[in-house]
Protein backbone atom coordinates (compact mmCIF):
# COMPACT_ATOMS: atom_id res chain seq x y z
CA UNK A 1 0.00 0.00 0.00
CA UNK A 2 1.04 3.37 -0.76
CA UNK A 3 1.90 6.14 1.97
CA UNK A 4 0.75 9.60 0.96
CA UNK A 5 2.16 12.84 3.26
CA UNK A 6 0.02 15.62 2.85
CA UNK A 7 -0.53 19.28 4.15
CA UNK A 8 -3.81 20.83 5.48
CA UNK A 9 -6.70 20.29 3.15
CA UNK A 10 -7.94 24.05 3.37
CA UNK A 11 -4.76 25.73 1.97
CA UNK A 12 -2.49 22.81 0.21
CA UNK A 13 -3.01 22.68 -3.37
CA UNK A 14 0.15 20.94 -4.12
CA UNK A 15 -1.24 18.10 -1.84
CA UNK A 16 -4.52 18.03 -3.12
CA UNK A 17 -3.00 17.12 -6.97
CA UNK A 18 -1.12 14.32 -4.81
CA UNK A 19 -4.20 13.33 -3.39
CA UNK A 20 -6.46 13.04 -6.73
CA UNK A 21 -3.55 10.92 -8.45
CA UNK A 22 -3.45 8.84 -5.37
CA UNK A 23 -7.40 8.52 -6.05
CA UNK A 24 -7.22 8.02 -9.96
CA UNK A 25 -5.04 5.38 -9.55
CA UNK A 26 -7.12 3.13 -7.82
CA UNK A 27 -4.93 1.80 -5.71
CA UNK A 28 -5.05 2.18 -2.05
CA UNK A 29 -3.31 4.34 -0.24
CA UNK A 30 -2.57 5.85 3.94
CA UNK A 31 -2.85 9.59 4.09
CA UNK A 32 -0.21 10.96 6.67
CA UNK A 33 -1.68 14.28 7.14
CA UNK A 34 1.25 17.16 7.80
CA UNK A 35 0.70 20.38 9.31
CA UNK A 36 1.92 23.69 7.02
CA UNK A 37 3.95 26.41 8.82
CA UNK A 38 4.63 28.79 5.65
CA UNK A 39 4.74 28.29 2.38
CA UNK A 40 8.68 27.16 2.02
CA UNK A 41 10.28 23.74 3.02
CA UNK A 42 9.83 22.62 6.07
CA UNK A 43 13.10 21.01 7.70
CA UNK A 44 11.54 18.91 10.01
CA UNK A 45 9.68 17.16 6.74
CA UNK A 46 13.33 16.14 6.01
CA UNK A 47 12.62 12.55 7.68
CA UNK A 48 10.25 11.24 5.18
CA UNK A 49 10.30 14.05 2.14
CA UNK A 50 13.52 14.54 0.58
CA UNK A 51 12.33 17.92 -0.17
CA UNK A 52 10.98 18.77 2.94
CA UNK A 53 7.79 19.56 1.19
CA UNK A 54 4.31 18.03 0.44
CA UNK A 55 3.07 16.00 -0.79
CA UNK A 56 5.48 12.91 -0.67
CA UNK A 57 4.53 8.90 -1.79
CA UNK A 58 6.15 6.19 -0.31
CA UNK A 59 5.98 3.14 -2.12
CA UNK A 60 8.02 0.41 0.20
CA UNK A 61 11.57 1.66 -0.53
CA UNK A 62 10.55 4.26 -2.83
CA UNK A 63 9.97 7.53 -1.89
CA UNK A 64 8.67 10.34 -4.39
CA UNK A 65 8.45 13.95 -4.29
CA UNK A 66 6.77 16.37 -6.11
CA UNK A 67 3.37 16.49 -7.43
CA UNK A 68 3.98 16.06 -10.74
CA UNK A 69 6.65 13.31 -10.17
CA UNK A 70 3.65 11.61 -7.59
CA UNK A 71 1.56 11.60 -10.76
CA UNK A 72 3.79 10.42 -13.57
CA UNK A 73 5.45 7.52 -11.20
CA UNK A 74 1.75 6.39 -10.63
CA UNK A 75 0.98 6.85 -14.16
CA UNK A 76 3.12 4.33 -15.10
CA UNK A 77 1.95 1.55 -12.46
CA UNK A 78 -1.85 2.39 -13.32
CA UNK A 79 -3.65 2.20 -16.57
CA UNK A 80 -5.69 4.85 -17.82
CA UNK A 81 -4.65 7.85 -16.06
CA UNK A 82 -3.80 9.80 -18.99
CA UNK A 83 -5.73 10.04 -22.17
CA UNK A 84 -5.60 7.26 -24.28
CA UNK A 85 -5.43 8.98 -27.54
CA UNK A 86 -1.46 9.96 -28.13
CA UNK A 87 -2.37 13.35 -29.15
CA UNK A 88 -4.74 13.90 -26.77
CA UNK A 89 -2.19 12.63 -24.53
CA UNK A 90 0.27 15.45 -25.60
CA UNK A 91 -1.70 18.25 -25.15
CA UNK A 92 -2.51 16.76 -21.62
CA UNK A 93 0.66 16.63 -20.85
CA UNK A 94 1.96 20.04 -21.83
CA UNK A 95 -1.57 21.58 -19.89
CA UNK A 96 -0.28 19.83 -16.90
CA UNK A 97 3.17 21.00 -17.36
CA UNK A 98 1.89 24.90 -17.76
CA UNK A 99 0.30 24.53 -14.89
CA UNK A 100 2.39 23.06 -12.54
CA UNK A 101 5.58 24.99 -13.61
CA UNK A 102 3.77 28.68 -14.52
CA UNK A 103 0.51 30.59 -13.35
CA UNK A 104 2.98 32.76 -10.74
CA UNK A 105 0.17 35.55 -9.89
CA UNK A 106 -2.59 33.09 -9.60
CA UNK A 107 -0.26 31.40 -7.01
CA UNK A 108 0.67 34.68 -5.29
CA UNK A 109 -2.32 36.18 -5.91
CA UNK A 110 -5.17 34.07 -5.42
CA UNK A 111 -3.80 31.45 -2.23
CA UNK A 112 -5.85 28.50 -1.94
CA UNK A 113 -8.66 28.91 0.81
CA UNK A 114 -11.39 25.82 0.43
CA UNK A 115 -13.49 27.55 3.03
CA UNK A 116 -13.43 31.23 2.16
CA UNK A 117 -15.36 33.64 -0.16
CA UNK A 118 -13.78 36.66 -1.14
CA UNK A 119 -13.95 39.33 -4.19
CA UNK A 120 -10.20 41.17 -4.50
CA UNK A 121 -11.32 42.77 -8.17
CA UNK A 122 -9.29 44.77 -9.48
CA UNK A 123 -7.22 41.63 -10.39
CA UNK A 124 -3.40 42.41 -11.35
CA UNK A 125 -2.86 42.49 -14.89
CA UNK A 126 -0.85 39.79 -14.53
CA UNK A 127 -3.34 37.89 -12.47
CA UNK A 128 -6.02 38.02 -14.95
CA UNK A 129 -4.06 37.27 -17.67
CA UNK A 130 -3.33 33.98 -16.22
CA UNK A 131 -7.50 33.78 -15.11
CA UNK A 132 -8.20 34.05 -18.93
CA UNK A 133 -5.14 31.39 -19.97
CA UNK A 134 -6.91 29.26 -17.56
CA UNK A 135 -10.00 28.92 -19.20
CA UNK A 136 -8.57 29.48 -22.73
CA UNK A 137 -6.82 26.07 -21.40
CA UNK A 138 -9.93 24.56 -20.45
CA UNK A 139 -11.93 25.51 -23.06
CA UNK A 140 -9.53 23.81 -25.74
CA UNK A 141 -9.67 21.09 -24.24
CA UNK A 142 -12.69 20.53 -23.79
CA UNK A 143 -13.63 21.42 -27.36
CA UNK A 144 -11.41 19.61 -29.14
CA UNK A 145 -10.95 15.90 -26.60
CA UNK A 146 -13.65 15.90 -23.91
CA UNK A 147 -17.08 16.41 -25.91
CA UNK A 148 -17.73 12.62 -24.43
CA UNK A 149 -17.24 13.32 -21.01
CA UNK A 150 -17.51 16.32 -18.29
CA UNK A 151 -13.99 16.19 -17.54
CA UNK A 152 -10.57 17.65 -19.64
CA UNK A 153 -10.26 15.25 -21.55
CA UNK A 154 -13.70 13.17 -20.99
CA UNK A 155 -12.70 11.33 -18.46
CA UNK A 156 -10.86 12.17 -14.92
CA UNK A 157 -7.42 12.23 -15.99
CA UNK A 158 -4.06 13.82 -14.55
CA UNK A 159 -4.60 17.07 -15.85
CA UNK A 160 -7.69 17.53 -13.83
CA UNK A 161 -6.06 16.66 -10.98
CA UNK A 162 -3.96 19.33 -11.19
CA UNK A 163 -6.28 21.74 -12.11
CA UNK A 164 -8.58 20.87 -9.24
CA UNK A 165 -6.86 23.43 -6.95
CA UNK A 166 -7.42 26.10 -9.25
CA UNK A 167 -10.83 25.39 -9.33
CA UNK A 168 -11.04 26.05 -6.15
CA UNK A 169 -9.58 28.83 -6.08
CA UNK A 170 -11.92 30.15 -8.67
CA UNK A 171 -14.61 29.50 -5.86
CA UNK A 172 -12.92 30.92 -3.57
CA UNK A 173 -12.14 34.35 -5.18
CA UNK A 174 -16.06 34.41 -7.27
CA UNK A 175 -14.01 33.37 -10.62
CA UNK A 176 -16.61 32.34 -12.64
CA UNK A 177 -16.03 31.40 -16.41
CA UNK A 178 -18.71 31.14 -18.89
CA UNK A 179 -19.56 29.03 -21.71
CA UNK A 180 -17.68 25.84 -21.98
CA UNK A 181 -14.93 26.91 -19.11
CA UNK A 182 -18.04 27.48 -16.73
CA UNK A 183 -19.16 23.80 -17.28
CA UNK A 184 -15.91 22.16 -16.62
CA UNK A 185 -15.22 24.38 -13.57
CA UNK A 186 -19.61 22.89 -11.97
CA UNK A 187 -18.48 19.36 -12.70
CA UNK A 188 -14.92 19.82 -11.20
CA UNK A 189 -17.33 20.54 -7.62
CA UNK A 190 -19.77 18.30 -8.37
CA UNK A 191 -16.79 15.64 -8.77
CA UNK A 192 -17.04 12.77 -5.71
CA UNK A 193 -13.14 13.38 -5.10
CA UNK A 194 -13.31 17.04 -5.27
CA UNK A 195 -16.50 16.93 -2.87
CA UNK A 196 -14.74 14.40 -0.20
CA UNK A 197 -11.06 16.83 -0.18
CA UNK A 198 -13.65 19.93 0.40
CA UNK A 199 -15.94 18.18 2.98
CA UNK A 200 -12.80 17.56 5.24
CA UNK A 201 -11.10 20.80 4.50
CA UNK A 202 -14.50 22.40 5.72
CA UNK A 203 -14.09 20.08 8.61
CA UNK A 204 -10.28 21.63 9.68
CA UNK A 205 -10.22 24.05 12.47
CA UNK A 206 -6.37 25.43 11.94
CA UNK A 207 -5.73 28.64 10.85
CA UNK A 208 -2.84 29.70 8.93
CA UNK A 209 -2.78 33.32 8.49
CA UNK A 210 -0.23 33.48 5.84
CA UNK A 211 -2.58 31.78 3.33
CA UNK A 212 -6.23 33.34 4.53
CA UNK A 213 -7.60 35.72 1.73
CA UNK A 214 -8.92 38.42 4.56
CA UNK A 215 -5.75 38.72 6.35
CA UNK A 216 -3.81 38.70 2.79
CA UNK A 217 -6.25 41.48 1.69
CA UNK A 218 -7.39 43.02 4.54
CA UNK A 219 -6.41 46.38 3.52
CA UNK A 220 -8.35 46.13 0.21
CA UNK A 221 -11.65 44.74 1.50
CA UNK A 222 -11.06 47.53 4.72
CA UNK A 223 -11.25 50.07 2.28
CA UNK A 224 -13.81 48.18 -0.21
CA UNK A 225 -16.47 47.77 3.40
CA UNK A 226 -15.50 51.72 4.44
Amino acid sequence: MYTLYIGNKNYSSWSLRGWLAARLSGAPFREVPVQLIGRGSNPANRSFSPSGLVPCLHDGETVVWDSLAIAEYLAERHAGMWPRDPVARAFARSITAEMHSGFAALRSEMSMCVRERVDVRPWSDDLAANIERVAELWTQARSRFGREGAFLFGDFSIADCFYGPVVFRFQTYRVEPSGVAGDYMAAMLAQPWMREWQDAALAEKIVIEADEPRVIYRDKLGTRAA
